[in-house]
């Protein structure tokens, strides 16, 4: 079992695969430049799982495979047979833009592949463009389809924003609940990378749109999730909020995240890494191991996300999935 500094159970491992992302939100790297990390300077899937295994080993008993855009790294669908092989039982799932997903779903799913967590911050196509700064919705809209039909099962993240896609939350709620898909509203992640120009919702904002239309009810975090569910009285749907702004978002926090250069995170907001790319090359499973448990002692209590937004973080989302 694996325990922070703080005597929290960490069972959650993210793995970003890439940071190379096809969209350019405005909320993550609207300004990147289109290139990636060379070949050499990644952990190569092998790599990557010689340590997921410790993970594993150790006690995560979740898995999130993250980017940048992880459909865009070449023979994913081996790499998530790999883990489902070696415990089937494991929660694998991925966190997707969804725009690749008619082409590699039916593999994926083949793959052993669980769930899908999809981006979908517009059904309006100019505004989803203006987001991305692509033309993306039919694609992404198409592979959520295409999941769908496969059974795979989904999760809908939107990202309000002030002025641009504000207006659809309850256009996107709506969308899903057709679907017997959850949504969970983020709120806007403050961050150096982003557009500096573009403002969030808070979660307090988000749930005063939907009671213009519906009665909700409380629910509350199941388990160690970051999302605080909801329930729409009328019709029993439940839909989520993600409210990183909030004291008590990080109170059973059991996350730490890989990324695609071997660096351990303990904390989205915050840079502090360490490596394990070294030692995973060299083969010294004990090195890794006891970088791992470091890493863990010294995660973070919380974030410095607040409700005044006085401070942004530096962390850049497209190196860690969110």
């Amino acid at each position: 079992m694996l325990i922070d500094g703080h005597g929290r159970v960490v069972n959650y491992l993210r793995v970003s695969v890439t940071e190379r992302c096809n969209f350019r939100c405005q909320y993550c790297m609207p300004e990147k430049p289109f290139s990636w990390v060379p070949k050499e300077n990644l952990l190569s899937f092998d790599e990557l799982f010689k340590f997921i295994k410790v993970a594993i080993d150790e006690g995560v008993n979740k898995i999130r495979i993250t980017g940048g855009e992880p459909l865009l790294r070449e023979d994913l669908d081996k790499f998530i047979a790999t883990i489902h092989n070696y415990k089937p039982d494991i929660d694998l799932a991925i966190t997707t833009n969804g725009f690749l997903l008619p082409e590699v779903a039916q593999k994926l799913k083949d793959a052993g592949l669980k769930r899908l967590n999809i981006s979908l911050d517009s059904l309006k196509p100019a505004i989803a463009a203006q987001i991305a700064q692509k033309n993306v919705l039919s694609h992404v809209l198409e592979g959520i389809d295409k999941a769908l039909e496969l059974g795979l099962k989904i999760k809908i993240n939107m990202v309000p924003l002030k002025g641009i896609n504000d207006s659809e939350i309850l256009d996107i709620l709506e969308y899903a609940r057709e679907r017997d898909i959850r949504v969970r509203y983020i709120e806007y992640m403050e961050n150096s990378h982003a557009n500096s120009e573009i403002k969030g919702l808070f979660g307090k904002e988000i749930l005063e749109i939907i009671k213009t239309r519906y009665t909700i009810k409380k629910i509350g975090r199941v388990g160690s999730s970051p999302a605080f569910l909801y329930e729409i009285a009328e019709n029993g749907y439940k839909f989520g909020l993600i409210d990183p702004h909030k004291h008590d978002f990080c109170e059973d926090c059991n996350r730490i995240r890989l990324t695609a250069e071997g660096h351990l995170i303990p904390c989205l907001y915050f840079d502090e890494a360490q490596s394990i790319a070294e030692a995973i090359k060299d083969n010294n499973i004990d090195k890794a191991t006891d970088i791992l448990k470091d890493v863990l002692a010294n995660k973070p209590k919380e974030n410095r996300w607040d409700e005044n937004q006085n401070e942004d973080s530096s962390r850049a989302f497209y190196q860690t999935g969110g």
